[in-house]
């Protein structure tokens, strides 16, 4: 049987889209990826990025409080019981996608634990493989596969992810843990820049590590970082291990000059990696129109239709600047109105 509308992804964008889609009565088909060594070391197993965050203050309707029932009487025990005990501060990240993925299903979602790794779009319905083997047709598709962080790849990095090593300032930077002290930011970038100057209206300093001596960001986003009395720039420099332990977390950064290859160790409660994102578009082969950093294009502003006809995106895998869960929950939204009436003008209810 062909499906009438597939999405791909299983983040913010993908739920929400699945949410709309099935209370259209489309019964949507969502591949939320697979459970593989390969994608936690990409940082792109099922439910997303938010599911690598703690605690999320700036998605709207969950004020801090302890949602401990709430949890228990809506997610099922078999994934409840996987999931750690809730902190009371608020929704965590895995948590706001269990509840998303859960009300998804509520409305008859059905879900396939397995990656898309190949897509034929040149004609319709399109043909997809899966990562085990298996093809299915779709009328449409919802392309909201999300896009990954870059990080350095330290070994001592990756042990410290959501302990104190992040690649969002506007996501964790007004957490507890890095009020008040001081934090690291490598990247020399906008991005860089953005998020060394929103943390500075939390941290006590903020170390920005850049491996050259002079930064790619716009004059106007350098000229407002090194104004900042707290913002410190650190210059050709490296960072070769993260520093901390299993208690409190980041501790501090060990750095190497990559001019005389001498080393120091700063002290910090945080490491943010803006050293950009990559679009989870692989296994589209080309085939859709992206921008020169691999972002799909949108075909007309304010809808969510790509080169494709079709062929929907959401969320940060068309999203190179906002890159929140409101934003990729809106497109999420965008995306399944589009392919509702999409289908409709084809004749396909």
């Amino acid at each position: 049987m062909t499906e009438r509308v597939v999405i791909i992804g299983s983040g913010p964008a993908g739920w929400s889209a699945a949410i709309y889609a099935a209370r259209a009565s489309l019964e949507p088909l969502v591949f939320e990826g697979a459970i593989s060594d390969e994608n936690r070391i990409r940082g792109t197993l099922p439910l997303g990025q938010l599911a690598l965050t703690t605690e999320v203050e700036n998605y709207a309707g969950f004020p801090a409080a302890n949602l401990t029932q709430f949890l228990e009487t809506a997610l099922p025990k078999e994934r409840r019981q996987y999931m750690p005990p809730h902190s009371g501060h608020g929704v965590t990240g895995p948590e706001l996608m269990e509840l998303m993925r859960a009300q998804a299903v509520n409305f008859g979602t059905r879900i396939i634990t397995a990656d898309i790794v190949s897509a034929d779009l040149s004609k319709r319905p399109f043909v997809l493989k899966t990562s085990d083997d298996t093809v299915v047709e779709a009328h449409s598709l919802i392309i909201a596969t999300g896009a990954r962080a870059n990080y350095l790849g330290l070994p001592s990095e990756d042990r410290f992810k959501n302990h104190g090593v992040s690649a969002c300032a506007v996501c964790d930077g007004a957490l507890p843990r890095f009020r008040n002290k001081p934090l690291v930011v490598v990247g020399g970038g906008d991005s860089a820049m953005e998020e060394a100057t929103y943390l500075s209206k939390f941290a006590s300093k903020v170390h920005l590590v850049h491996r050259r001596d002079e930064f790619r960001a716009s004059k106007i986003m350098a000229a407002r970082v090194l104004e900042n009395p707290k913002i410190q720039v650190e210059w050709s420099s490296a960072v070769t291990e993260v520093l901390g332990d299993d208690q409190r977390g980041v501790t501090g950064v060990r750095l190497k000059s990559l001019k005389d290859d001498s080393e120091r160790t700063l002290e910090a409660a945080g490491m943010f990696c803006a050293i950009g994102h990559t679009p989870n578009t692989d296994f589209l082969a080309g085939q859709i129109e992206t921008d020169d950093k691999g972002y799909v294009v949108y075909k007309t502003p304010f809808r969510t239709e790509t080169s494709v006809e079709g062929v929907f995106a959401a969320g940060d895998v068309a999203d190179s600047y906002y890159r929140q869960a409101i934003t990729s929950a809106g497109t999420g939204c965008m995306s399944a109105l589009d392919a509702e009436r999409w289908l409709a003008s084809q004749g396909i209810h």
